[in-house]
């Protein structure tokens, strides 16, 4: 029988994911991560991307986290999101009509943005694309 952790992935709005999985891998705020069951306990903040959670060799899951805190326990991974959504729900067009903002606001040399903000905006929206990509790429 193979190990399995229990994974709960959380936002501020709904429980997005709760189950079994064999290994989880999740953008980390140092880089990507891999747990196993019986991982050391660990706590990061999450950048911005795709959670893989991987329940068999036949069924994963992805999600998109827009950043958030990854909490390890030997037998729990909570990923605690400030949003999260299922993968395949990413809403390209929305993703793409963002990155076209934050590029046009980064552009605007007058000063009247908030360039952390627009940066932050930019960034998410390409990691959006990215995990919609990834998806496609793996046929899930």
């Amino acid at each position: 029988m193979t190990m399995t952790v229990h994974v709960d992935i959380v936002s501020a709005e709904a429980e997005i994911f709760s189950g079994l999985a064999e290994l989880v891998f999740a953008p980390a705020e140092l880089g990507e991560v891999g747990i196993a069951p019986r991982h050391a306990p660990l706590i990061s903040k999450l950048n911005p991307g795709e959670v893989r959670v991987k329940i068999n060799d036949k069924e994963s899951q992805s999600f998109f986290v827009s950043g958030g805190l990854l909490e390890v326990q030997p037998h729990v991974v909570t990923v605690l999101a400030d949003t999260a959504i299922r993968a395949k729900d990413i809403d390209e067009a929305a993703a793409l009509e963002a990155k076209a903002r934050a590029e046009e606001a980064l552009s605007d040399k007058s000063g009247k943005i908030d360039y952390a903000k627009a940066q932050a905006q930019l960034a998410e929206a390409i990691m959006q694309l990215r995990t919609l990509d990834r998806l496609r790429k793996r046929g899930s």
